[in-house]
């Protein structure tokens, strides 16, 4: 389904390029803009489906678009959130994800943009709700050892690893070979073994996926 889009990204080059591959896969680009100032505007007056900022823009050019980005979701707890980023930086992923609600949140390193089924993906994902971390954020907090996620056995960590990717029950099992009833036996020892329990403020999906990013 086609969605609307407001783009902020300070680079004209990579900013033409964004809407070029938004509006080629059919999704209707609002805004482009430039910086953090005009993204609040824009989000404000066009009501887009979903909101996909680079991190660091004008004016300040440090986390700007990430600020204004949380800005926006707190005011619109409802209205997804794509985060692009030139660097690994795990805060920016866990402050994103500790918004929590039920509404789409993703955090994208800017080389996953080239490849762009990937990265039209990874906006159809989070504009449907899901919550999508970057691979490669993935595959490096993977090799840390830290609790609680030590408690996890092999799988039990790759289950969580595509779960921070976005993937629902049914993609995880196509990707490792197994049954989709095997991993929502892995999903729910996760859930146990970081001790994760239904409450007012979030889904245990998205709480498992932050727990890991912050192990």
């Amino acid at each position: 389904m086609p969605l609307t889009v407001v783009l902020a990204e300070d680079s004209p080059l990579m900013r033409d390029g964004l809407v070029g591959v938004l509006t080629r896969f059919g999704h209707q680009v609002l805004a482009a803009v430039g910086d953090a100032d005009a993204l609040l505007t824009a989000v404000r007056e066009l009501g887009p489906d979903i909101v996909v900022t680079d991190v660091r823009m004008p004016p300040d050019n440090t986390d700007d678009g990430l600020r204004a980005a949380i800005a926006l979701r707190r005011e619109s707890p409802t209205l997804p959130v794509l985060v692009l980023s030139q660097y690994i930086e795990q805060s920016y992923a866990a402050h994103l994800l500790d918004l929590g609600g039920d509404s789409g949140v993703g955090y994208l390193l800017k080389d996953r943009v080239s490849a762009v089924t990937e990265f039209v993906d990874a906006v159809t994902h989070v504009a449907a709700g899901a919550t999508v971390v970057d691979p490669e954020v993935v595959r490096q907090l993977l090799n840390r050892r830290h609790d609680p996620l030590r408690r996890l056995t092999p799988r039990e960590r790759e289950v969580l690893a595509l779960m921070a990717e976005g993937h629902a029950n049914a993609d995880i099992a196509r990707e490792l070979y197994v049954t989709e009833a095997a991993v929502h036996k892995h999903v729910s020892g996760i859930l146990q073994k970081l001790e994760l329990r239904l409450d007012g403020q979030g889904h245990r999906r998205v709480l498992a996926v932050l727990a890991y990013l912050r192990a």
